[in-house]
């Protein structure tokens, strides 16, 4: 008797199914699915702190098409070259649907407007970051499915055993369509799924957020901290396997340096920041009293 061992990962045949006029794309599937698992454990843990669910419900308002629009405007401002020079087409830089959201510009304008916003509520800024950071870095594993389905943020050829086999894709005109169309059956590489590298780094980083705010009553932004720090501490190494096209700054991916640099200073920040975690009544006053009562 043989038995057979699956040797690579395949990829999906397809990342875009059509509902009549209307493409379902896995990719956005994927990053909903993030985005409510995270908004549940945000909302479990900043109650937890002494806060209010609504101020998560107001933050997922406000945060939502602000990490859109910073995710693109990061992606272009690193890949101008796609859409700006000869022969390039600038209105292509606001077709999202072709890809291209960078988590960086997304987190960090998602948390200027969620800073905003927590100024205008009169609400301190940090406990709301620290409750809903570990489900940020979650949702971000979940959305590297994404990736998946896309065929993109592989590194170079490999024979190792998990090696992620891509495929060849064409459109109904049979034209070469990577990201709408569907395989032909045809594998073009195996490549290292880095995708998948940066899914399983997450998901140990989500862990190890819980049980160290678990363990050490982490509050004042450590956990916020602890995020970055972990986050881009993986980003660094696999940013160094990847051979898809990038800006390159002194010989060095852009995103390279971007994850060294912020590493650093996330490191910084949570050895400098106040030790314990604050209390219901500093989370949200209000709330506490009625909590009281």
């Amino acid at each position: 008797m043989q038995t057979m061992i699956l040797a690579n990962i395949p990829s999906p045949p397809q990342g875009v199914w059509h509902l009549g006029p209307v493409p379902i794309r896995a990719y956005a599937l994927c990053i909903m699915t993030g985005i409510i698992v995270a908004t549940f454990i945000g909302i479990r843990r900043y109650q937890a702190r002494g806060g209010s669910a609504d101020t998560v419900w107001d933050a997922l308002i406000v945060v939502i098409p602000a990490g859109i629009i910073g995710g693109r405007l990061y992606h272009v401002i690193t890949d101008y070259d796609k859409y700006f020079g000869p022969g390039k087409d600038p209105w292509q830089a606001f077709n999202i649907t072709a890809g291209g959201l960078g988590i960086w510009g997304a987190v960090a304008l998602g948390a200027v407007a969620l800073m905003v916003m927590m100024r205008v509520k009169k609400l301190p800024f940090l406990p709301l970051a620290d409750a809903l950071a570990p489900g940020v870095i979650l949702a971000q594993g979940i959305g590297r499915l994404g990736n998946w389905f896309n065929q993109e943020l592989y590194g170079a050829e490999t024979d190792v055993p998990w090696a992620l086999d891509i495929y060849y894709r064409v459109d109904e005109a049979g034209n070469y369509s990577p990201l709408n169309g569907h395989s032909t059956g045809e594998v073009i590489a195996s490549v290292h799924p880095t995708f998948l590298y940066e899914l399983i780094w997450n998901v140990l980083i989500f862990a190890l957020l819980i049980w160290a705010d678990r363990r050490f009553k982490l509050g004042h932004g450590r956990v916020l901290w602890l995020y970055v720090a972990g986050y881009t501490f993986g980003r660094f190494f696999i940013e160094l396997m990847r051979t898809d096209a990038a800006t390159m700054i002194l010989g060095q991916r852009v995103n390279t340096w971007v994850s060294g640099i912020l590493f650093i200073v996330a490191l910084v920040l949570f050895l400098r920041a106040e030790r314990g975690r604050e209390t219901p009544q500093e989370v949200d006053p209000a709330n506490a009293h009625e909590r009281e009562n």
